[in-house]
């Protein structure tokens, strides 16, 4: 018996690896995050598949299923949204399976961020303008911030931020980050990438706060912020120069 770990994506069900979906085929119990995760997903379930909503359970609970399934001898999908190597929550569970001697597999999901750079229709590295991209948060009630990961020490490189778990921040993360980039420093804020409700707000530092009070957005939302997210007069990479020779081009 073996727990699938599987990252399932940003929302959209045909955003789910090849290999994440086939996993879910074979599997006679889904454990999904309700709150998170598209039920559409679980149109990959086989018929007959033990369906759990692990949205309103303890960790507990759900490690009472991780057992309950090995003893029946049955395999476990297990579907956190976009990918599964970051804010997850798939440590402690990892943990306590090893515990139990259980076997699991991790397979990696599209993360949040690189749909919502693609709703912005953007590449979010640009040549001399930003070649780091910064995955964040602040702190929240499931889990703190350790003391030296703040906002002013990532935003003093000057590097893109993509800033998770924080919409309701929006008012500290304005006034964090403006002494560093300036109040016209471009920020875009995306709600439910992929999803069929996406939204994509573009402003600036000094205006993005009033845009969001006038229509909402209260979560599942990420908040980029850096240079990068406008610039157009920007150099071109060297990389499909005529005059630039790499192994790859017999010139």
């Amino acid at each position: 018996m073996t727990v699938h770990f599987i990252g399932a994506g940003p929302g959209a069900a045909d955003l789910i690896t090849v290999r994440g979906r086939d996993l879910i085929g074979k599997c006679s119990v889904c454990l999904y995050a309700g709150s998170i995760v598209s039920p559409e997903l679980l149109q990959y379930c086989p018929a007959g598949a033990r369906i759990i909503d692990t949205a309103p359970m303890s960790l507990d609970e759900i490690e009472e299923e991780y057992v309950r399934a090995a003893s029946a001898g049955e395999d476990v999908a297990r579907l956190h949204s976009g990918d599964l190597s970051i804010w997850s929550a798939v440590a402690e569970q990892i943990r306590r399976l090893q515990r139990h001697g259980i076997d699991y597999t991790m397979t990696p999901g599209v993360p949040a961020f690189a749909a919502a750079a693609a709703a912005l229709g953007r590449e979010l590295t640009i040549p001399a303008v930003a070649q780091s991209l910064v995955l964040t948060r602040v702190s929240g009630r499931a889990s703190p911030m350790p003391n030296d990961e703040t906002l002013a020490r990532f935003g003093a490189t000057g590097a893109t931020l993509a800033i998770h778990l924080a919409i309701h921040a929006l008012a500290d993360v304005v006034a964090e980050l403006t002494p560093l980039y300036g109040a016209e420093c471009p920020v875009a804020v995306v709600a439910k990438a992929s999803w069929p409700d996406e939204r994509v707000i573009h402003g600036i530092l000094g205006d993005i706060e009033g845009k969001l009070a006038r229509d909402p957005v209260e979560r599942t939302a990420i908040i980029f912020v850096g240079p990068s997210l406008t610039a157009k007069d920007f150099r071109e990479s060297s990389l499909y120069d005529a005059a630039y020779q790499r192994r790859f081009r017999g010139r």
